[in-house]
């Protein structure tokens, strides 16, 4: 970790330097500072209005202060540009951390991994996004034809995936594999694995990058989770695996079930268990409900699997006892990170704290088990952001995973996006109703 004295001698090569955070929807914000005062913004903040974010404060209570994390600084190169990055925490005008932090959320999770369960973990978050000729539905928007793993010259987007990952790793963060995803215009990065404050801090700087790089290259990136009818979706699928204090992987054990730990069991069955009251968190936006269709790669039933695709939790083919690990599928991009991978943890350590059981795997496509259809039906995952919302206003779980502040600010934020959605005529109403 660079000294204060290090980092205020790197901010002289810089053209800005920003602090970001997310909102709590997940939506990056930043605010740019003068590098010549990072001494005092370090240790007294810089302010701001809160209560033009949305989720973090209301009008009558809007002064907030925004520090940048020492450690998450970074020097970012772009194309026309050198960027000074800091990841910031927000406090209240008292110097107290601010209880509508999303940051806090997770890092009081990994807090509590270790001092009550002696545990750490590493993961690394898929990386699924579009790259499209403009920000406006259209006929023309695709940049490509390509599928998956195509190559060029079908695979238009290459050369921007390399420009994405040459920033990346001009300020440190090595990637693991890039291609083309299964549809037109789609594609996946994924770096390599961290720990969670680092990946959900990571993720902030993935989106912005990506987003920047591609509207130097006259494209735009969006993670929106459903653009096309009958095609796949964007994921942000999570790969985690967890340790001891001596670095041993706790999820495998020699001679188990599938060499899977009775931890490992009882971890997958918290996040079986908590799915759906966690699934406003994990699928935040009305849009994220358009993704769980049969046969397009997202979950649709709460349940795990071994090397199945289909399944909500997999866990992935491994060549180690280092690399046994869980992946959770049914997250998407449009989620915040920070509450995404705390709500991941935080089932899962509910699991091992209520002696949990997964129970047997998913044995072939899960899209494929007959089972008569009901509008409200536990085994599956939530189908519109509405029965989620019924979900979460039900879960204990939840609330005291968020805290009392960020769960009603969050729920709030979610219902009024909801209504919004269920009450807006849309055209294809006109097209269905209107000869009537």
């Amino acid at each position: 970790m660079a000294s204060l004295k290090q980092i205020k001698e790197k901010l002289k090569q810089v053209g800005s330097t920003k602090i970001f955070f997310t909102d709590l929807n997940g939506r990056n914000r930043s605010l740019p500072v003068n590098p010549a005062n990072i001494d005092t913004i370090m240790s007294k903040g810089i302010g701001f209005d809160g209560s033009s974010i949305a989720g973090i404060t209301t009008v009558d209570d809007s002064d907030r202060l925004l520090l940048p994390i020492r450690e998450s600084f970074r020097i970012v190169e772009f194309q026309d540009e050198k960027l000074g990055f800091f990841i910031g925490k927000i406090q209240n005008a008292q110097g107290e951390r601010s209880k509508s932090d999303s940051r806090a959320v997770l890092e009081n999770v990994v807090a509590r991994a270790e001092s009550d369960f002696g545990c750490k973990f590493f993961l690394g978050p898929e990386h699924e996004f579009f790259l499209l000729t403009c920000d406006c539905f259209n006929d023309s928007m695709h940049s490509d034809s390509a599928g998956y793993f195509h190559c060029d010259p079908h695979d238009k987007g290459e050369v921007v995936r390399n420009k994405i990952i040459d920033v990346l790793e001009k300020c440190g963060i090595k990637y693991e594999k890039a291609h083309h995803e299964v549809t037109a215009s789609q594609h996946e990065i994924n770096l390599e694995c961290s720990d969670p404050l680092g990946a959900a801090d990571r993720t902030v700087l993935f989106n912005y990058v990506t987003q920047k790089v591609a509207a130097e290259n006259d494209l735009h990136a969006t993670f929106m989770p459903k653009p096309f009818d009958g095609q796949n979706r964007n994921a942000f699928h999570i790969h985690l695996s967890m340790v001891d204090e001596k670095g041993k992987n706790i999820f495998y054990q020699k001679g188990g079930e599938h060499n899977l730990s009775k931890t490992a069991r009882q971890f997958m069955g918290g996040i079986i268990k908590y799915a759906r009251e966690t699934s406003i968190v994990m699928a935040s936006t009305f849009n994220s409900y358009k993704a769980y269709v049969i046969e397009r790669e997202a979950p649709v039933v709460r349940g795990w699997g071994l090397k199945n695709r289909s399944s909500m939790v997999r866990v992935p083919y491994a060549n180690s006892t280092e690399s046994t690990r869980i992946e959770l599928r049914n997250p998407d991009p449009t989620g915040n990170p920070y509450l995404q991978i705390a709500a991941l943890i935080g089932m899962g350590l509910q699991g091992i704290k209520e002696d949990l059981d997964c129970g047997k795997p998913d044995l072939g496509s899960t899209y494929r088990v007959r089972r008569k259809y009901r509008v409200w039906d536990r085994r599956f995952l939530p189908k519109s952001m509405f029965e989620a919302l019924v979900e979460a206003e039900r879960s204990k779980f939840l609330k005291e995973l968020l805290g009392e502040r960020i769960y009603s600010n969050y729920m709030g934020l979610k219902i009024a996006e909801w209504e919004e959605h269920r009450t807006h005529v849309t055209p294809r109403e006109y097209e269905k109703y209107l000869s009537m």
